[in-house]
């Protein structure tokens, strides 16, 4: 019995691969559909794995434009076009007496041996068999709290260290420009001793500045002589140095130190994918599950990915994440305000949620 499952299960995966493999160009995927509060992905037909608020933050899945393993972050709200990434999100695991991070953009799939863990969306937490990317879940609108939101489930295929993870993807109708990210294990699955959720491209903002307790700390102070095409190692920063609301709700904040990131001079060669425009904003974490253990861990790049072009105004932050040790169930949130740092800061010390 057990060989007869492993047999369907591996016969319905070749037929997902396949079809897959025959999925058309992703501007040929059906539209998401926008309402007055949420945008959602269309359904009976592939389409294009979108959610999130019709005019604040959303996020995407594979095969939208972009590398697999990836949460796409759009912000159409700072002037980007349709499919234009501020950001991007990885899932990143550590097992038990692990001694490195599962990493979903770079890992080779055992699915279809493409780079990049497969991604698939579900409206529950039960769906773990692989499913087609093209074909995403509507998501779930409910009452949360006294709110509107929207809910949906993001699963990964198994990490090489046998990490097993999924998210819980869910939107705030009053916060328009946050995600919160639930992590769990999912059945099978090895222990954690982490689960961490980073930002992977803080050099397409050029985000330098960190606002902690004690002020700003510059990407150029960290490391002021590296000029490698690497990343620099990771600098930490615990959850007392945070800024905090009136409830004590801990954020990590970065932002660019330019006053107009669109305006720049790009190396020759630059590839035009890292060319920077829209308005200025800034990028944040915090947790809905303070912990006095949380860390902020930022990494820095002088050139960008891939690449040997330096980035204009030198070093600025890469991975931007939060790191705590790992709880089913704990919840993180990402945001990209459009306020500068300095007036974000204030409304946060003012705010009582």
């Amino acid at each position: 019995m057990k060989r007869l499952y492993t047999v369907f299960i591996s016969c319905i995966c070749f037929l997902f691969i396949c079809a897959a493999a025959s999925a058309q160009n992703w501007k040929d995927l059906a539209a998401p559909k926008k309402g007055t509060k949420w945008i959602q992905p269309s359904q009976g037909s592939p389409a294009q794995p979108v959610w999130g608020h019709a005019n604040g933050l959303q996020v995407g899945l594979s095969p939208l434009p972009g590398p697999r393993g990836l949460l796409r972050i759009y912000t159409p709200y700072l002037g980007h076009q349709e499919a234009e990434v501020m950001n991007f999100i990885a899932f990143e695991p550590i097992v038990k007496r692990g001694d490195h991070r599962g990493l979903s953009e770079l890992e080779m799939s055992t699915l279809d041996n493409k780079r990049g863990k497969r991604f698939w969306s579900a409206n529950d937490s039960t769906s773990t068999i692989p499913a087609r990317e093209d074909i995403p879940a509507t998501g779930i609108i409910e009452k949360t709290a006294g709110a509107e939101t929207l809910t949906v489930y993001v699963f990964s295929e198994a990490f090489d260290n046998g990490a097993i993870v999924y998210t819980r993807l869910r939107f705030y109708e009053d916060q328009p420009y946050e995600v919160e990210i639930t992590t769990y294990t999912a059945p099978g699955s090895k222990a954690l001793d982490h689960f961490i959720v980073t930002a992977t491209m803080g050099n397409y903002a050029r985000l330098r500045d960190l606002y902690l307790q004690t002020g700003t700390v510059s990407s150029g102070t960290l490391w002021p002589g590296y000029k490698e095409d690497g990343f620099t190692a990771h600098a930490h920063f615990p959850v007392s140095s945070f800024i905090k609301n009136r409830n004590g709700v801990a954020y990590f904040i970065a932002a660019p130190n330019e006053k107009n990131p669109s305006v720049a001079a790009y190396a020759s060669g630059t590839n035009d994918h890292w060319k920077y425009y829209g308005k200025k904003a800034t990028q944040y974490w915090y947790s809905k599950n303070n912990n006095e253990k949380m860390k902020g861990l930022v990494n820095g790049r002088y050139a960008y990915w891939a690449s040997q072009s330096p980035i204009p105004g030198g070093i600025a932050y890469e991975n931007f994440e939060l790191k705590a040790p790992f709880v089913q169930g704990c919840s993180y949130v990402f945001g990209v305000s459009p306020l500068t740092a300095n007036d974000f800061v204030k409304k946060i010390k003012n705010k009582r949620k």
